[in-house]
């Protein structure tokens, strides 16, 4: 779970017009350039697809939820429409599993996760086919729910999480542990931060009166002040949460490159006596195996 439901409280034609306090990625640090094609791995309801989309991007926004993708291609339809995006640019929605994505090796530019990793059972795998995907020297930015926010709302609550919530969140992760796991599949983590301070108080309340009890005086109440705060961007709460974002940032975001070379790893040794003989065919625990290609945000 990302940021709070304020951040998809706007009409559809509202949401198209992201406001940067509904962000979690920081597009500075993302370089994302007009015309890159950009994949939004597990969209949710789009809010950084749009955005990519109004900045000029080719994007594919992709997601396990086909309920999901219709609110999202009807989006993009509805800013196409309004001349929000580029001229004869793409935008579309694709439906599919993180852990075997549908696209060919090196193809796109940019890749945003958003708070969709902490779902995945196997992240690695999906750290893997995000690695295959991204092209050389393409930038990743992969969003999780900070470890000191999260580990509250699981001790307030197990119904906050798996096994509990069908597909919810099954860990907890710290920096270090997202960091190792992208250089295991291969990328460079670069710089990280913390989003949406303001929105952990939200959740501490929501898991402390039950995650399902939206109709809590003071939920209701917590969540009136965040969407004031997306729509009115009162000067008080900026930086109220730019002071609290490095203990209470909802999100932790990290950003990591694609080497422009990868190296294959060495085949594993093999003895004369494991050999197959000349003309035998190699069985798979003699064969040298070919490099593996395939390489988760309220």
């Amino acid at each position: 779970m990302g940021p709070s439901p304020a951040c998809a409280a706007a009409s559809p034609s509202e949401q198209g017009r992201t406001d940067h306090t509904m962000l979690t990625v920081d597009y500075d640090r993302l370089g994302l350039q007009a015309g890159d094609l950009l994949l939004d791995m597990g969209c949710g309801a789009g809010r950084h697809a749009f955005e990519s989309y109004r900045r000029g991007a080719r994007v594919i926004a992709f997601d396990y939820s086909h309920r999901e993708l219709v609110d999202v291609r009807g989006i993009f339809g509805a800013m196409q429409q309004a001349g929000e995006g580029p001229a004869h640019g793409l935008a579309t929605g694709v439906n599919g599993d993180a852990v075997t994505l549908p696209f060919p090796d090196d193809t796109f530019d940019r890749i945003i996760a958003s708070e969709v990793l902490e779902h995945v059972p196997d992240d690695e795998g999906a750290l893997d086919e995000l690695m295959r995907v991204l092209r050389p020297g393409g930038i990743i930015a992969a969003t999780i729910p900070a470890w000191f926010p999260e580990k509250v709302c699981w001790a307030l609550s197990d119904e906050y999480h798996a096994p509990f919530v069908v597909g919810g969140h099954v860990r907890i992760y710290t920096e270090d542990e997202l960091r190792q796991k992208m250089k295991a599949a291969g990328l460079e983590p670069g710089p990280s931060h913390h989003a949406h301070a303001l929105h952990s108080p939200y959740w501490w309340l929501k898991c402390a009166v039950g995650p399902t009890n939206d109709d809590n005086p003071l939920v209701r109440a917590y969540l009136r002040l965040l969407t004031w705060d997306i729509m009115k961007q009162p000067v008080v709460l900026q930086v109220a949460e730019k002071v609290l974002q490095p203990l209470m940032g909802k999100s932790l975001i990290v950003y990591a490159r694609k080497p422009l070379a990868t190296v294959a790893p060495p085949a594993p040794r093999v003895s004369a006596s494991a050999t197959p003989a000349s003309g035998a065919a190699a069985t798979p625990e003699t064969a040298s195996p070919t490099e593996r290609q395939t390489a988760d945000v309220a």
